[in-house]
């Protein structure tokens, strides 16, 4: 947003709300080549006093300024594209990213970040307006924003050595997915890396952490950075949903497919089991159930999983399996 000097502060909420009614004042939208994250709006709060021709012209003034302004950075899109690619295509050579870094007006000195962005099944336009359009919100942290060769929106931030959990994107990212919310939009961010040489490896955590987020929230919006997976769970959410399938069925054997009454019964018990820290007592009483009984069903498990769980190993295998279904 912008504003003429006179204008009150106008918070990014209320800018959305006033937008779409017709109470708040008068708004003109501006013609462009803009997606459904980057239009440009005129908004005059209360009546407007001038002619309605007058708005117009105003309108057509700063459509003409705006095709202009993506004119010029057309060139810097293109570098963006071809510093992405250099990211994903492995180590790269270091004049060579120097140069792409150069192009796309970023420092050649870390940390840098990236993040990976995607808008449903969608062509990455859009996903690249969205990613640009969230991290323009932090100014002290120049990017550049591009395709990669694969589709994915991505982005390359110059982050400030004190940035936290890289996650500062997260703020608007609500509020962009509020301007199509029939719209899955999801994002990853890597780790900060020192130097241009761990590019390929920051790509590889926000790919990764783009899929967490992804099956964290399949229909809505969420940005997941590789620092948020501090959870056994949050890791395994970003391994691909047939790996995990495969992986549960292995582990858990006959008990994975719930076919009958029984198997259902001791994967409960497993639940409870492994929520208890492996207390007998304490799962009995859960279940309500006698401890000889919980003893019983533990040993059909182990019988059916090939699984010790007197072991720390299987323990934690057989948790993960849970997790995984």
């Amino acid at each position: 947003m912008a504003r003429t000097p006179a204008a009150p502060h106008l918070p990014a909420p209320r800018a959305a709300r006033d937008l779409v009614s017709a109470a708040a004042g008068t708004t003109l939208r501006i013609d462009g080549d803009a997606g459904p994250y980057d239009s440009w709006f005129l908004h005059l709060r209360g009546t407007a006093d001038a002619p309605p021709r007058v708005l117009h012209e105003i309108a057509e003034v700063f459509a003409q300024y705006r095709h202009h302004s993506e004119l010029r950075q057309a060139p810097g899109r293109r570098a963006a594209d071809a510093l992405a690619a250099l990211a994903d295509s492995g180590p790269a050579d270091g004049a060579e990213l120097h140069a792409a870094l150069h192009a796309c007006g970023l420092p050649t000195t870390g940390p840098y970040r990236v993040v990976v962005a995607t808008l449903g099944g969608e062509e990455s336009g859009p996903a690249v307006s969205a990613l640009a359009e969230a991290l323009g919100h932090s100014p002290a942290e120049p990017f550049a924003a591009g395709r990669l060769p694969g589709g994915e929106a991505v982005a390359v931030v110059r982050a400030s050595p004190d940035d936290g959990d890289g996650t500062s994107l997260a703020g608007s990212w609500p509020l962009l997915h509020a301007c199509r919310p029939q719209a899955p939009l999801h994002a990853g961010v890597s780790g900060p890396v020192p130097t241009l040489g761990g590019l390929n490896a920051a790509l590889g955590q926000a790919r990764y952490a783009l899929a967490a987020a992804r099956a964290a929230d399949p229909e809505g919006a969420r940005v997941t950075a590789v620092d948020d997976l501090s959870t056994l769970g949050a890791l395994l959410a970003g391994v691909p949903a047939e790996v995990r399938g495969a992986f549960s069925s292995r582990v858990l054997g006959p008990l994975a497919s719930r076919g009958s009454a029984s198997h259902r019964m001791l994967l409960e018990t497993l639940e409870v089991f492994l929520a208890q820290h492996g207390s007998w007592a304490r799962t009995a009483e859960a279940l309500h159930l006698h401890v000889n009984t919980v003893h019983y069903r533990i040993q059909r498990i182990e019988t059916l999983t090939g699984r010790d769980l007197s072991r720390l190993d299987d323990k934690l295998d057989l948790h993960a399996a849970l997790l995984c279904r």
